[in-house]
């Protein structure tokens, strides 16, 4: 098996480039600030409100070819850069923290749900591409595990809106709810974050439902949500090596992700070297950022009518996805704790 380590860039000229690049600028800092002014609400992040205003200046004819040089190149090397900062948010003593029992189960959590949304997608008739990016929505990191995992599953902009559109409204759905069960399964603090980090879809929605409960409960579910956001590499580069082998077993060009080690090594480099928390916040800033200008240039791309054309099929997914992430997460926290 031959091995090719994807370092391309588009070749298109800076001058091409800056419509969209400017456009898919000011899109993602208008959602951002608006996100801001609007109280910093885990309901509806930067990310979704960036993918909205893509899709509503797209849709309104509003968008010129001229600007599509510049928001592919937002949806590539912008895209990528965004994943590799998004590593410092992590460190290893934070898994550590969690403990053998706790990284475990996160590590199983991760790949039943991956593993068993992919096959009820094959049985409801999603396709391919939107059942596997719904998938790992769901059982990582939501929107940002969609984006990063689409750099090898490539599906079409419809698909990542939809995938996008799945794990935000039930994941938004259970940060409503989770603070209400907590009594009802009879969680203490520590449980209770364990359950909502390991299995509510953004960070900012574990966070959130962590928070609204204790303080203690917060810090738990923040670091159990980072310990799923790191499974997101080994997840990109399983796939990608899955596709290395064609039809009969045939070996093919594996095009090796680069981001992904990029992403790696901001988790070791905020692990051991002494970097100040203003550098830290700024890299995280940068990296919400460029996903942000990456889903408005989806967000452009992104035809209503296919998304309606798709019909229920993958949002009955997406639902199925939510109900068994959070169910098993729960027992496996009723086991362990």
């Amino acid at each position: 098996m031959t091995y090719r380590l994807d370092i391309s860039v588009p070749t298109a000229s800076f001058r091409r480039l800056l419509p969209g690049l400017v456009l898919t600028f000011c899109l993602a800092a208008t959602a951002t600030i608006g996100w801001r002014l609007l109280g910093q609400p885990a309901l509806l992040g930067p990310l979704v409100l960036a993918m909205l205003g893509g899709i509503i200046l797209g849709n309104a004819g509003l968008v010129g070819a001229e600007f599509t040089p510049g928001a592919r190149f937002a949806m590539r090397p912008v895209l990528r850069a965004g994943i590799v900062l998004l590593g410092f948010n992590l460190t290893l003593a934070d898994l550590g923290g969690l403990g053998l029992g706790g990284l475990a189960m996160i590590v199983a959590l991760v790949a039943t749900t991956f593993l068993a949304v992919r096959w009820m997608g094959r049985l409801l008739g999603v396709s391919p591409q939107l059942r596997e990016l719904i998938a790992a929505g769901t059982a990582i990191c939501g929107a940002s595990a969609v984006l990063g995992v689409n750099t090898v599953t490539k599906a079409r902009d419809e698909d990542v809106a939809y995938a996008v559109a799945c794990v935000t409204i039930f994941g938004s759905i259970a940060m409503v709810l989770y603070p209400v069960l907590q009594g009802m399964l009879g969680f203490d603090e520590h449980a209770y974050g364990l359950w909502a980090g390991s299995s509510l879809h953004e960070v900012a929605q574990a966070v959130g439902a962590g928070f609204s409960v204790s303080d203690t409960a917060g810090e738990t579910a923040t670091v159990a949500k980072l310990g799923r956001v790191i499974l997101l590499a080994p997840l990109i580069l399983g796939l990608g090596f899955a596709r290395s082998i064609g039809k009969g077993g045939e070996a093919t060009v594996q095009v090796i992700p680069w981001f992904v080690f990029g992403f790696l090594l901001a988790v070791v480099l905020n692990s051991v070297l002494p970097l100040p928390e203003d550098l830290i916040s700024a890299f995280r800033q940068a990296s919400s950022f460029m996903l942000a200008m990456a889903l408005c240039a989806m967000g452009l791309e992104t035809r209503v009518r296919r998304l309606f054309a798709e019909g229920l099929r993958p949002l009955v997914l997406g639902l199925f996805g939510s109900l068994l992430i959070s169910a098993l997460a729960a027992a496996m926290v009723a086991f362990l704790v």
